[in-house]
């Protein structure tokens, strides 16, 4: 008799590698939407502080190190660290003005680093907390983040497109035609472009901008002659880490700000890809995310997070396999060890940014409202909930500064539309659909237990996203 051989399970599109052609452009694409964003922490940070060039460019080159390190971490995953999804990973804007007050006031970059590595510490410890209230996350309170998150991200775009903030020239129509120009391109590829080419719309916006911008002077890549070819970055390059308390509890509240502004991202991708973020996935995401703030401490550089801007680009693009976004911390590890490399896509205008920015953020918001699309509004309180999380996300954004008469922790956690957002849409839910009285919300997923194959890696998981 002849064996029946049983059916080898599908890969998900997670976990799917594509050729190394269309790998490395995915990657590039991914590389060039966060580059600004990733080397603005230190830039800003650096700056208030007033250290040298020298210097300055020493932090830009660790952060991409480690920016690259943390992103294959999360993406691939190391025993219990890293989620296993399209992850970008990035200095979180959350922990900027905590920073700035410590280094400038309260002990140096020293203090910083040392108040760093406790957060990414106890960001290690709280994680499988964090796990176990995955519950209180249902459609409702996901789908409201997700809308916050791009909606909060658009203002960047804008100030991208204007020529970034603080430039000489913001605002000029050159700049805004460029900008303007890039997503016409975006739009234009995606919609008449095959396949492929299509999926990387935005790099093909963004190298067709950069191009268009070297003759017309927006850009030059002088600059790119003045740099090294290798550059280390050691522990410790700054001096041994002090531990000074106000510097370690403003950092703490910085931790937990930065947690719940990951959970929102965990999921909004898990949705996107179809591979739903349960209990146990949450925890090594956000214990990934604790061990790269150590790192960064110990590396001369700052607390990392999901990057959001990485988040619209996966669902614009439709392309879910997380061995994209780790080639694409491969990148950022070589940009890091080769400060040249880095100068190169540095000389990208920020404007041709800023064209393809608003693709992505947008992107982030109209996902957000397609999960909202399922939420049911009918005879309970979810809309109040929908609009005053909404409200409260925005305020920070649309009205900058409305907070400074505050405590700085108050600032911390309200400044980032994101954070407070999310903590507002998760008090009203539990307000509204928890407490007694209130009328429960549909839970995000279920939370299946997850399937570990003999090589360590994800298994399939059922999903009506499988390809059959």
């Amino acid at each position: 008799m002849t064996s029946v051989r049983p059916p080898v399970p599908l890969r998900h599109p997670v976990d799917e590698v594509p050729p190394p052609g269309r790998l490395a452009a995915f990657g590039l694409q991914h590389v060039l939407a966060m580059y600004a964003g990733a080397v603005a922490v230190p830039l800003i940070v650096g700056g208030a502080m007033k250290l040298s060039p020298a210097d300055l460019a020493y932090l830009i080159n660790a952060d991409l190190l480690l920016c690259g390190i943390a992103t294959v971490l999360q993406c691939v995953g190391l025993w219990r660290f890293g989620v296993r999804l399209p992850i970008m990973q990035g200095c979180t804007f959350a922990a900027v003005t905590p920073m700035v007050l410590i280094g400038t006031e309260g002990g140096g970059l020293r203090a910083i680093y040392g108040s760093v590595i406790v957060a990414g510490v106890a960001m290690i410890l709280l994680a499988p907390v964090f796990g176990r209230l995955l519950r209180f996350f249902p459609p409702l309170v996901t789908g409201t983040v997700i809308l916050i998150i791009g909606l909060s991200l658009l203002p960047v775009a804008g100030n991208w497109a204007a020529g970034g903030q603080g430039a000489a020239d913001f605002g000029t129509p050159k700049n805004l035609g460029l900008a303007g120009g890039v997503l016409v391109v975006v739009l234009a590829v995606q919609r008449f472009a095959p396949g492929f080419l299509s999926r990387v719309a935005v790099l093909v916006g963004i190298v067709a901008g950069t191009a268009a911008a070297i003759p017309l002077g927006f850009t030059d890549f002088s600059g790119v002659g003045d740099s090294d070819w290798v550059g280390v970055s050691t522990p410790f390059h700054f001096g041994s880490p002090t531990f000074e308390t106000p510097a370690v509890v403003s950092m703490l509240v910085v931790a937990l700000v930065t947690m719940t502004e990951t959970t929102g991202d965990f999921i909004a991708v898990g949705e996107m890809t179809g591979r739903p973020v349960d209990r146990r996935r949450l925890a090594d995401g956000l214990r990934a995310d604790g061990a790269a703030t150590v790192l960064g401490g110990v590396f001369n550089t700052f607390p990392y997070t999901a990057f959001a801007q990485n988040v619209g680009l996966v669902g614009m693009t439709r392309v879910r396999s997380r061995w994209v976004v780790a080639a694409a911390g491969g990148m950022l590890v070589l940009l890091g060890l080769a400060p040249k490399l880095g100068a190169v896509v540095a000389a990208i205008p920020a404007p041709v940014l800023g064209g393809a920015g608003l693709v992505m953020f947008g992107t982030v918001a109209a996902s957000g409202l397609r999960t909202l699309a399922a939420v049911d509004f009918r005879d309970n309180h979810n809309l109040t909930v929908v609009a005053v999380s909404v409200a409260v996300g925005l305020l920070p954004v649309g009205v900058p500064g409305i907070y400074k008469e505050f405590p700085n922790w108050f600032q911390t956690v309200m400044d980032s539309g994101i954070s407070a957002g999310c903590v507002t849409a998760i008090a009203l839910n539990l307000l509204f659909n928890h407490l007694p009285g209130g009328r429960a919300s549909a839970p995000v997923a279920a939370e299946a237990p997850l399937l570990e194959s003999r090589g360590g890696e994800d298994a399939v998981e059922q999903t009506g996203e499988q390809r059959v």
